[in-house]
C-alpha cells in the first residue's frame, strides 16, 4: 500500500497504517480498547513466559483460550479448562503458531461458551464516512473456520443490529479505515 502511494497512485483498499494497526491480534485489541470498542476480556500484550501466562490465565479465570498473536483460520488456538492443563496447551499453541505463522507469540482471552460469530460489512471513504451493512451469521464452524454464512442473522434483532453497526463504524474510524472491510463480533 505504501509503495503504491509513494508512486503517486491511489491504493484501492485500506491504508497501510490501518493494516498495521490491525496486523496482529494483540495490536488490534490495544487499538480497539483505546477507542472504547468492546473486546473479549483478556490480555492486550503477547505472553511469552509460560509461568507468567499461567498466572494470567488464573486471573482471567478458567476456561481460557490461548490464541496465536499472528493467527487466523483457527491455527494456534487452544482451549484450557484448568491450571493442570495449561503448560502443555501453552506449548502446543506456541508450536502451532510458530509452524503456521513463523511467530510463536500467544495471548490469552476468556473462553466464551457457545458464542455467536457475527460479521458486519463496512464501507469507508477517504473523508471519514463509514457505513455498516447487514450482518452475516458465521457461527456454523468446524475447527474455528466458517462453514456457512447466513444473512441476515436470525439471532440479531433490530436493536442489536443498530448497536453493532455503530460499534463497527467506531472500529473503522479508530484505524482510519478506507475501503470495504469486515468487523467481527
Amino acid at each position: 500500500a505504501n509503495a503504491v502511494v509513494d508512486a503517486g497512485l491511489i491504493f484501492i483498499g485500506p491504508k497501510a497504517s490501518s493494516m498495521e494497526a490491525m496486523g496482529t491480534k494483540t495490536c488490534a485489541r490495544q487499538v480497539m480498547s483505546k477507542a472504547n470498542v468492546p473486546v473479549v476480556p483478556g490480555v492486550k500484550e503477547p505472553v511469552k513466559d509460560e509461568i507468567d501466562a499461567k498466572n494470567i490465565a488464573k486471573s482471567v479465570g478458567y476456561p481460557v483460550m490461548l490464541k496465536a498473536v499472528a493467527g487466523g483460520g483457527g491455527k494456534g488456538m487452544r482451549k484450557v479448562d484448568s491450571e493442570e492443563d495449561f503448560i502443555s496447551a501453552f506449548r502446543m499453541a506456541q508450536s502451532e503458531a510458530r509452524n503456521s505463522f513463523g511467530n510463536d507469540e500467544i495471548y490469552i482471552e476468556k473462553f466464551l461458551n457457545k458464542p455467536r460469530h457475527i460479521e458486519m460489512q463496512i464501507l469507508a471513504d477517504m473523508h471519514g464516512n463509514v457505513e455498516a451493512f447487514v450482518e452475516r451469521e458465521c457461527s456454523v464452524q468446524r475447527r474455528h473456520q466458517k462453514v456457512l454464512e447466513e444473512s441476515p442473522s436470525l439471532f440479531v434483532d433490530p436493536d442489536m443490529r443498530e448497536r453493532m453497526a455503530e460499534v463497527a463504524k467506531k472500529a473503522a474510524l479508530a484505524v482510519d479505515y478506507v475501503g470495504a472491510g469486515t468487523i467481527e463480533f
